[in-house]
Order: C-alpha cells, then structure tokens, then sequence
C-alpha cells in the first residue's frame, strides 16, 4: 500500500465514523444501550430488561469511550469502556483478577505487584451488529484497507471497529497515567491484533467467561512504536478525534473536576 493510500484510511475513517470519550450522562447511556443491545438481546450474555441499558457497579470507576457513525443519523455503532482503579478501594481487584485468580502466570506478570494506579482493564467492547464485519471474511498476512472496506453512505462500516475501540481505549488510558491495559477476551485476537503490529501477551490459561476467553497484557507505551504503516493514520484520526472531543467537553472556568466532567456534553 502507497503512501497517500495509507493517509486516505484515516480520512475515510473520519468520514464515515466518530469517536470520543463519554463526558456526560446521555452519551454513558448510550453506551449502556448497546452493551444491553449486543449482550442482553442479542446473545444472552445479560438479561434483558425493560430499561433496556445493561451496566454493573465497575461502571462507577471506568471510562467510556463510543462509535457513532459520522453522518446526520448519528447511529450507535460501538463501545468499550477501562476499568480503572476504584478510587474508594484502591486495592479492590480488577474484573479479569477475579475471573482468572487461580490461572494467572505470575511469573510473566502479576498485576498484585504493580502499582495500582497504573494498571487498568479493558472490557465490555461492543460492536452493533450492523457493524461488524461479515461473517466468514477472514484478514491475510498481507492486510490492506480499500474504499469498499468502509461499506457505502447508507450502511458504513469498518473491517477493525474493534481494533479502533482498543486504539482509543489505550489513548485515554495513556491520557491517565495507566501503564499496563489488561484484557480478557478470545484467544483469536492476538493473532488478529499482531497483524497490525499491536502486541498482546498471553498472562494465564484460557477460562470459560461467555466463551474461552484468555487473559492478556499490553504495554501502552509499545503500542503505537509496534504498530504497523497501514493503521498509522486511523490511529492519528482517532487521537485527534478523542483531543477534539476532550476539548469541546471542558468549561471555560473553573477546570473541571473527574466529577464534573460527566456534566459536559
């Protein structure tokens, strides 16, 4: 892929989707209405509920990031959200910690030696259905990105929304101070993940979770140095978007407080 073929994924990712962080109560619903959407409804992950929004008490300690796409209907595309430590228990333990206490390899890393305050865990991704690739379309060895990639006007659509969840998930956890993201998700997205030079290390043995699911780590500071040529620009068009986004969120005066924030939309 060219050079100028490179820049243009990250122009069609402006131009058909939108990121940004959750600053304010709508936007953290919204966020609720797709996890109840793709893990209540969809597969039975959570019960439904007349609410229809599917939230827990990590909520209360986690940042949020959504996908919208980028034209006047302004659809729910996806979300993910970083458990950071519980600021009232700051030795509580992370979602992943509980789940996995007897399968962790302590010997490549052990999150109960680290400092609290740098470590966090990505969870609860969502993708509508919509939205996802199409069943059965697999990624070679020798990934490239095209305009039909990001679907037409009407139905947009991006091959990697989760990966760009993850890009914006280690943005804003960059954007605290969080030094090691840990995640538990399938054993299949290290392999997907190493295909655009994002590192994922396996810490312990696979447990049932909603499927096999496998504990892992990522270092935020080798993410963007490992990451390959082709999702350099969607990854820049990312960052600008959640910077924008941070921006316009802030009041004038006076600086707004981790409580506050929420307020601004």
């Amino acid at each position: 892929m060219s050079d100028s073929n490179r820049a243009e994924t990250g122009d069609r990712f402006n131009r058909y989707f939108k990121i940004a962080p959750v600053l304010c109560d709508e936007k953290r619903n919204e966020v609720f209405h797709i996890r109840h959407d793709v893990y209540a409804r969809e597969f039975g992950f959570e019960p439904v509920n007349t609410a229809q929004r599917e939230s827990d008490h990590y909520d209360r300690h986690s940042l949020h990031c959504i996908v919208k796409t980028a034209d006047a209907s302004n659809a729910l595309v996806g979300c993910a959200r970083i458990v950071m430590p519980d600021p009232l228990a700051p030795l509580a333990l992370l979602p992943f910690e509980i789940a996995c206490q007897g399968t962790l390899d302590r010997s490549i890393i052990d999150p109960a030696r680290l400092p609290r305050d740098k470590i966090a865990e990505v969870s609860r991704l969502a993708v509508m259905s919509g939205f996802r690739r199409r069943k059965g379309e697999k990624l070679s060895a020798d990934v490239s990105l095209t305009e039909q990639d990001f679907g037409g006007a009407d139905t947009p659509r991006f091959p990697n929304i989760p990966l760009s969840l993850y890009a914006a998930a280690v943005l804003m956890a960059q954007r605290h101070g969080i030094e090691y993201l840990f995640v538990l998700t399938e054993p299949r997205l290290s392999k997907h993940f190493a295909k655009f030079g994002v590192n994922i290390v396996p810490i312990g043995e696979p447990i049932e979770f909603h499927g096999t699911r496998v504990p892992s780590v990522m270092r935020v500071a080798e993410i963007y140095p490992g990451l390959r040529a082709l999702f350099r620009p969607i990854w820049h068009a990312i960052e600008q978007q959640l910077d924008d986004a941070y921006v316009a969120g802030q009041p004038a005066a006076p600086v707004a407080s981790p409580e506050r924030e929420l307020a601004f939309c």
